[in-house]
């Protein structure tokens, strides 16, 4: 039997990687706790800065974006039904807040 202990060991000239560092997991944490207090509202908002930052760096030239979607054009797309369905969901969510007010206060 061979041994592999040898293969998952550190080069001590290159030095030990960084530890991880879960910033973009509290980013998204953050985000999604405004999107549940905001509602719809910070949905389209987020959506309509992704959207200008996204034609403004198409016209920088960007072709491809790091997003899954890869063409800018798809992600673009893709943000434009969000904002959409946002737009269509805040009549709803302002029903759903209203009817969460006792009568007695309206």
């Amino acid at each position: 039997m061979s041994d592999y202990a040898h293969l998952n060991q550190y080069d001590d000239a290159v030095g030990r990687p960084a530890p991880f560092d879960p910033l973009r997991l509290c980013v998204v944490t953050t985000v999604a706790a405004i999107a549940c207090v905001a509602g719809p509202l910070a949905v389209l908002v987020f959506a309509l800065v992704a959207i200008g930052g996204y034609l403004r760096a198409r016209r920088a030239g960007l072709m491809r974006s790091k997003c899954r979607l890869g063409d800018t054009r798809l992600v673009i797309a893709y943000l434009a039904v969000i904002a959409v369905a946002s737009v269509a969901a805040i009549p709803l969510w302002v029903t759903m807040w209203l009817s969460l007010i006792p009568e007695v206060t309206r």
